[in-house]
């Protein structure tokens, strides 16, 4: 196995900068036995009563920062919590900072460099408490977007737009600094549609990191070493899983996150246990996958962690055959981009 086979090219206009609005009106791929070119609309009428949709409940930081030291401008995104008031962020440009400098990103808001690490990553201390750094990201901070949706905080600032945009409908529990993007098509409309259908809804959280973007560099993609993230599947919530399950329902992870997070709370008989921890879970081809029997999700980056995901859930000569359909069918790519549902290896 090699990070190469899990490459192809993409037309760079197909990497959706904005969303389709209203967000149901994105397109579908249907990737069962055959494919199928639908719309998010159709989802009610591609599913069955009984099934059950997996969503993830967390909810996204303002975590982009641009402020100054000195006279230098620098942009941070924060990335992971170290303790209070405290966070792993990476910042650019590095190497005009060191510890102990101070970045001020407004007058009421600023941090202390602390330790500095590999390819622009720090510990910035906000000197506050929790409370007073969500209240200082909510009036100074942008949208942590992924790097491929471009906006420049030096030139003209966020889209305010961002905020809504890469939020979803469940998004309950502050903690992400990257949107779980399949739960993004979602709209109260099409959530209604699904109730009177029969399909029901549990939430489940993971906390996405900002390595969710990170490149498999390695030749063999074995060698990659998986970000860790927070997340949590509750006693109620592994028992509605596990309940609709044993009643014949389809187990529909929206998302990656939701699909990583089933596969490791899934005991070795199939079943899901409550689980509150950190999840390094790295699925790839060969990888046995029994928590999740159908997944929604969006089109992801070649080499990817998440393109290898597919790849494990589906078959990847399915997965490479959809993909190139999706590219001569115009879909839009990644985060704000259409969306795939997946059925897994011999689900119907």
């Amino acid at each position: 196995m090699r990070t190469d086979d899990f490459d192809f090219a993409l037309p760079p206009e197909l990497i959706a900068q904005h969303p389709v609005t209203p967000r149901d009106a994105a397109r579908l791929l249907v990737i069962g036995e055959a494919l199928q070119d639908k719309a998010m609309r159709d989802l009610p009428e591609l599913l069955r009563p009984g099934d059950l949709l997996v969503v993830n409940d967390t909810r996204v930081l303002p975590t982009r920062l641009s402020g100054r030291r000195g006279t230098a401008r620098i942009e941070a995104t924060l990335h992971k919590v170290e303790g209070p008031g405290q966070w792993r962020a990476f910042a650019r440009p590095a190497r005009k900072l060191k510890p102990g400098d101070e970045i001020v990103f407004a007058p009421d808001f600023t941090a202390t460099v602390g330790s500095k690490g590999e390819a622009g990553e720090m510990l910035l201390d906000f000197a506050c408490d929790e409370s007073g750094l969500l209240a200082g990201l909510h009036r100074h901070g942008a949208m942590p977007l992924p790097p491929y949706i471009k906006r420049d905080l030096a030139d003209g600032g966020p889209d305010p737009q961002d905020r809504d945009d890469y939020q979803t409908v469940f998004a309950t529990r502050p903690g992400a600094v990257a949107a779980p993007t399949a739960g993004l098509h979602f709209t109260p409309a099409l959530l209604a549609r699904l109730e009177a259908r029969g399909v029901a809804r549990v939430a489940v959280t993971l906390h996405v990191g900002a390595g969710t973007f990170l490149p498999v560099k390695s030749e063999d993609p074995r060698d990659h070493v998986m970000h860790s993230e927070v997340g949590e599947i509750t006693g109620e919530a592994a028992g509605l899983i596990n309940d609709a399950r044993a009643a014949g329902g389809r187990i529909v992870a929206v998302g990656s996150t939701a699909l990583r997070l089933l596969e490791t709370a899934r005991g070795g008989d199939g079943r899901i246990a409550p689980f509150a921890g950190e999840t390094t879970l790295y699925l790839l081809p060969g990888d046995p996958i029994r928590a999740t029997d159908l997944m929604l999700t969006n089109f992801h980056l070649p080499r990817s962690t998440l393109f290898m995901l597919v790849c494990a859930f589906a078959g990847q000569d399915r997965m490479k055959t959809a993909y190139t359909h999706a590219i001569a069918a115009r879909y839009r790519f990644f985060s704000y981009g259409d969306a795939c549902l997946i059925y897994g290896k011999g689900v119907s």
